[in-house]
C-alpha cells in the first residue's frame, strides 16, 4: 500500500523497487516468503518537494533493502536515480543542483546513474575535486556501495 504524498511518479518508483526486491529475494537474503505472508504500507508524509521527474527510485530501493535485511545505508552518501523492473539504474534530471545541494549539506560521496556523468562537466571544479562520485550501471552496484556489511540489527521475520 502506497499512502501519503506520493505523486504518479514516486508511486511507480516505490512498485518498481519492490517488484525487483521480490524478484531477487534470494540474492539480497530477503526472507523469499516476506511478501506473502506480510503487508508493506510505504507512507510519504506531507511536506515532500513536488518533484517534475523520476529520480528516487534507488533511494527507495535502498531503503527496502536496509530495512528487510537490517543492513544500514552508509550515513555519508547521498543517491540519486530512476530504476527498471530488472534493476537497471536510469540517469535522471537535476544533477547540477542536486550535487550543489549534497557539498552544502557536507555530503562526500554521491551515487550517480553512470549516464549522468557527464553532467559532472556543468559543476565548480572545487565541488568535483572535493566529492567522490561512484557511477552505477544496476541497483546491485548501488546495494553494494550504500549499504553496510553486517546487518546492524536482526532482519525483519516473516511474522
Amino acid at each position: 500500500m502506497l499512502t501519503g504524498q506520493l505523486g504518479e511518479v514516486m508511486k511507480e518508483s516505490a512498485q518498481a523497487a519492490l517488484s525487483f526486491i521480490r524478484t531477487n529475494a534470494s540474492s539480497l537474503k530477503v526472507a523469499e516468503n516476506f511478501f506473502t505472508e506480510n503487508d508493506i504500507h510505504i507512507h510519504v508524509p506531507a511536506g515532500a518537494i513536488p518533484k517534475d521527474g523520476p529520480s528516487a527510485g534507488v533511494t527507495m530501493l535502498t531503503a527496502l533493502v536496509s530495512f528487510f535485511t537490517g543492513r544500514k545505508v552508509r550515513q555519508d552518501l547521498a543517491m540519486t536515480g530512476e530504476i527498471t523492473l530488472r534493476g537497471l539504474v536510469l540517469p535522471v534530471g537535476g544533477i547540477k543542483e542536486k550535487v550543489l545541494a549534497a557539498h552544502r549539506a557536507g555530503v562526500k560521496t554521491i551515487i550517480l546513474p553512470q549516464l549522468n556523468k557527464k553532467d559532472l562537466d556543468d559543476l565548480p571544479p572545487k565541488v568535483r575535486r572535493e566529492i567522490t562520485f561512484y557511477f552505477v550501471v544496476d541497483m546491485l552496484e548501488v546495494l553494494k556501495l550504500a549499504l553496510e556489511n553486517k546487518p546492524a540489527r536482526q532482519a525483519v521475520k516473516v511474522l
